[in-house]
Order: structure tokens, then sequence, then C-alpha cells
């Protein structure tokens, strides 16, 4: 039921302040203008501190559940294809399905800085609700906090997901072994780039767009296609394509060798990153996944992904090997090979 507020919010000139996460009137006017407009759904509508949901069974051989957490800080709040609240549903979604399993629902909790513009709060939810409605993935319970101007940055966003792993799929970082393939569903980079041209400090023209997407319709297509070929999902976020493949190879105690020709990046990628002294192979992506498949089925994932609008450009890129140090290695366009190590830090900080 509508409160009988005094007045309603003044989303085009109003801003975040202090008695907005102070959990009195003016924050339930602000969860219920904003956000739950936004959200609205059976769940929210509860009106509880928590959200009861309906799960399938707890027998194990019926099911069993993922649960993935996730924080997000990016900066700038807004890039080409995309912004923190789309953003924050994807990453989530994402990290449930890399197990296989079906994402079900989400919760979020927003740490939002007094004075930010209530315009913007309601341009990042209404963006959250759209990936949340477009992944069919409801976000049924949340928290908003405030707090003092110059002790938040804005707007931080995490999101918590769970969903249900079908029985008899088995899909970890342990599971790579010699002789699997390497699939990566798509060009590596964009997401990264596109935040960077819009930081301050780096600020260039591009027209690359995050490639921000939720995987988890790809995912079920690629199990559904080769049921047990499927050994390891990976989105490869922070650290790019190449930490990802370090910590599955770690992982699972084996070795990679990556064939760079093979590997999908956009000529406007690889101009941002040679301006700006950075390596494809670190860069961010938030729509885009890695598998380690069984190589009797990998042309069959292969054909499936290509089938499906988010991994049209999929591509073989690769093999694990047998290697007791680990190694990440890839056969350069020259004919040499050169190993793909960690970095000991980050190289872009606030990408996600």
């Amino acid at each position: 039921m509508k409160k009988n507020y005094i007045r309603p919010l003044d989303i085009k000139h109003g801003r975040i302040d202090m008695s907005h996460g102070a959990g009195g009137k003016a924050a339930a006017q602000l969860i219920e203008e904003l956000f739950l407009a936004a959200f609205d759904n059976e769940f929210l509508r509860q009106g509880d501190d928590g959200a009861v949901l309906a799960l399938p069974a707890f027998d194990p051989a019926q099911g069993r559940l993922v649960m993935a957490t996730d924080g997000h800080v990016i900066s700038p709040l807004f890039f080409p294809g995309g912004d923190i609240g789309c953003l924050s549903v994807h990453g989530t979604v994402n990290d449930v399905a890399m197990s296989g399993a079906k994402p079900l629902y989400l919760s979020a909790s927003f740490i939002i800085e007094e004075g930010f513009p209530l315009i913007d709060l309601q341009r990042i939810v209404k963006s959250m609700a759209a990936a949340s409605r477009e992944a069919g993935v409801p976000v049924v319970t949340g928290d908003t906090k405030v707090v003092e101007q110059g002790k938040g940055d804005g707007v931080f966003i995490s999101t918590t997901g769970v969903g249900v792993l079908p029985p008899g799929v088995s899909i970890s970082g342990r599971n790579a072994r010699p002789g699997d393939v390497l699939l990566l569903s798509g060009s590596i980079g964009d997401h990264g780039v596109a935040v960077l041209s819009q930081r301050e400090s780096l600020s260039f023209e591009t027209t690359i767009e995050s490639d921000t997407a939720a995987l988890h319709t790809l995912v079920a297509a690629m199990l559904a296609a080769a049921p047990g070929a499927v050994r390891v999902l990976r989105d490869p976020t922070r650290g790019g394509l190449a930490t990802t493949l370090n910590e599955v190879a770690r992982q699972s105690g084996v070795g990679m060798l990556l064939q760079e020709a093979a590997i999908p990046v956009k000529p406007q990628v690889d101009a941002a990153c040679e301006l700006l002294g950075l390596d494809p192979l670190y860069v961010a992506n938030e729509g885009k996944l890695i598998a380690v498949v069984a190589p009797e089925f990998a042309d069959v994932v292969l054909a499936a992904m290509r089938a499906h609008r988010l991994g049209q450009d999929a591509a073989r890129i690769g093999e694990v090997t047998a290697d007791p140090h680990h190694f990440v290695q890839m056969a350069t366009r020259f004919g040499g090979r050169r190993v793909v190590d960690w970095l000991s830090g980050e190289q872009l900080p606030r990408i996600c």
C-alpha cells in the first residue's frame, strides 16, 4: 500500500542525504518510490527483512544449491555499453552460472554517498532492474546504507545470487585434464577498454563498448549440447584471460598452451592497449567465458556456442598440457613461445 509521504521524491533535482540511510520515513520513501518501483516482484512485496522463496527439493539427487556474492566498485559508474547497475546483475548471475547452475534469485545491497544525485541513482537502479528481468533472475531482497559525503565515492553495490545445480553436473576449476581443449566465447578486453576510455585521467575516443552480459543461457546451451563434456567454466573478469587460466592451471595441477593467432581481439582494443601499454590478455571482460572441454566433444560444444548470440565469435584457443610447473604458455604468431604469467598486482583497478 502506498504510504502518505509529505511529497514525492524529487528525482530530477534531489540528492541523497543521511536521512535516506537512517531507517525512518525518508529511507522508507526512497525504498518504495525508487527501489521497489524498479524491482517490483512478488517476493519483494512480502515486505520483510528476508524473502521467502520457492526452491527445488533439497535432495542432492535432485539438485544442489549454488550461492555466489560479488561487490561492485567500478569507476566511472557509467561507461559505454553499461553501468554499475547492469554490471552488478551480470557479474553475480555469471558467477552462479560458471558452476553450471541455473540462477534463480538475487539480493542487492547499496552503499550510497551523501549528496549522490537521485536521478543518477534511478538510472542505475532502472538499468539493474532491466538486466534482472532480461536474465529472468529477480532481485528479491536488499538493503540500503548511506555514508557521509567524501566517504563513499558515489555508490557501491553488492549482489548475492542463488541458483540450482542439476544432478550429474560437475564443473570445477579442479577438473582440467591434459589433452582437454580451451574454448573462448568471444573477443577479449572490450569491457576494460570501454571503462578506461571514460576515466578522467585517460579519456580517449573509441567505438568499443563493454561486453557486460548474463551468460547463463549460453552455459545452458553448451551443457545441453554435450552433457558431461564441459569440465571447467570461468568468466575472465579482473586480471582477464591470462589470470583466469593461471588460476585454473594451478587448481587442476596442469599446464596450458595457447595459440596467439586464435585468440580474438578487436582491432580497436588492440590499438587502445598498445596506446596505454597494456596486454589484452590481462584486461577485464564481463560477458565472456572460458570453457575447458573434453577433446572428443570440443567441436560440438564450440558449434553450440557459435549458435548462441553471446558466442557467435567463439574460438578454440589452445589445450591443456601435462606440466609439473603449471605454466600457461603461448605459441606466438612468430613461431616462438612465451610464458603467460601471473601479474604481481592489478593492472586496472576499479574495473568491476
